[in-house]
């Protein structure tokens, strides 16, 4: 089987990191292109997996546009050359490829494959323009979809890379952030010195257009407190404000989740890391007006009660909330966050196993999987 996989951001790379070198490893050919984004360009150096430079992305949606059909042309014709038949992942161009390949002049057949964790409201365009050229769409049990292409399962994006078959901390990052923590007597990771991860978003996505985050104030008031608890880290997806910068997090990409699941708290405005916290057990706020909007955290929330969602006018209950946690301290809080955790993990699966299977099987496996019932999940548990 030749598969294509087309990266356009960085949290893609984990995703599918496990899936390319499990694909790889029983002999399928992927292949993986990735536009100008350095942070997943680095990932993907790092995780050892080759791909196609495609060139740099704009960041205005009207530019957007214009190369959109640019890249169409230039996936195809990657797909072309190295025969690829499956075109698979989050990227909306994987879609209109599969949609080009119908005409007989672009020649042999791709079917497209993607994966999608938001709600079609919050990503108008790309339910639009997307769902309608796939041929499956994959989305966690429950989101909301206006597409019969929709088959659900029961995971989340980020359980494909930090479910416990697939992710075990690296306590060596406690000691690149200069954290002190002890041992048992089993080598067990004990007693961690309190501290935070925070992220910022700059929300230029498409679907970003209006959303809005923590404000510089809140941002300054939430470093204030939580530096009284412990050291605070942060990470930015574009400059960091020169004011933050002594807390700019500084440890190699590949150790961040690490970080996280040692972490005290994550506070931020980002949707992924949010949902990465929740999955590691590490309790999670975030603030943007995606909140209330997102079905998987939606369901972290309030299934689980791993995550706190805050809109930005309701930023004062976001503090109060965090005073509460920190209330609870550091071992108390964890342990809590740890059997919720198990109560998540109980109930979802390995992604990447289910995708590894889904993929080998296709198209039967999308029949298959629309029509399983509770016992089906368990051989992906």
């Amino acid at each position: 089987m030749n598969i294509l996989i087309d990266i356009v951001h960085p949290a893609h790379v984990h995703l599918l990191r496990n899936f390319y070198h499990e694909m790889v490893g029983r002999g399928h050919k992927v292949v993986v292109t990735c536009k100008d984004i350095p942070s997943a360009r680095q990932l993907l150096e790092m995780y050892k997996i080759p791909y196609i430079y495609l060139g740099e992305k704009k960041d205005n949606i009207w530019l957007k546009a214009v190369e959109q059909l640019w890249f169409n042309l230039r996936l195809l014709r990657i797909a072309r050359k190295e025969g690829c038949t499956l075109a698979f992942g989050s990227s909306i161009t994987l879609a209109h490829i599969a949609a080009l390949s119908k005409w007989s002049v672009f020649g042999k057949r791709i079917n497209a494959i993607l994966l999608d964790d938001d709600d079609d409201e919050v990503e108008p365009l790309y339910a639009k323009y997307g769902h309608p050229f796939a041929d499956v769409v994959l989305s966690p049990m429950e989101t909301p979809r206006k597409t019969q292409k929709v088959v659900y399962y029961p995971a989340y994006h980020e359980l494909a890379y930090l479910h416990p078959k697939r992710f075990v901390p690296d306590a060596s990052v406690l000691d690149d952030a200069g954290i002190r923590y002890e041992r048992d007597a089993n080598g067990r990771v004990v007693n961690v010195e309190p501290y935070f991860v925070m992220r910022f978003n700059a929300f230029k996505a498409h679907h970003d257009v209006g959303v809005v985050g923590l404000t510089i104030e809140n941002k300054r008031r939430m470093v204030q407190l939580l530096s009284q608890h412990g050291k605070v880290f942060i990470t930015t997806e574009r400059n960091i404000d020169e004011e933050f910068m002594p807390y700019q997090l500084r440890v190699p990409q590949d150790k961040v989740h690490s970080l996280l699941y040692y972490a005290t708290m994550f506070v931020g405005d980002s949707q992924t890391m949010t949902s990465e916290a929740a999955v590691l057990g590490t309790p999670s706020i975030r603030c943007n007006t995606f909140v209330g909007r997102i079905h998987y955290l939606e369901e972290e929330e309030h299934r689980y009660h791993l995550t706190y969602g805050f809109r930005p006018e309701n930023s004062e209950a976001m503090f109060s909330r965090v005073n509460e946690l920190l209330a609870m301290g550091t071992a108390a809080l964890k342990a809590e966050w740890a059997k919720r955790r198990e109560v998540l993990l109980s109930e979802k699966i390995d992604y990447t196993a289910f995708l590894t299977w889904f993929i080998e099987n296709y198209p039967q496996s999308a029949e298959q999987t629309r029509k399983a019932d509770i016992s089906f999940w368990d051989r992906f548990k």
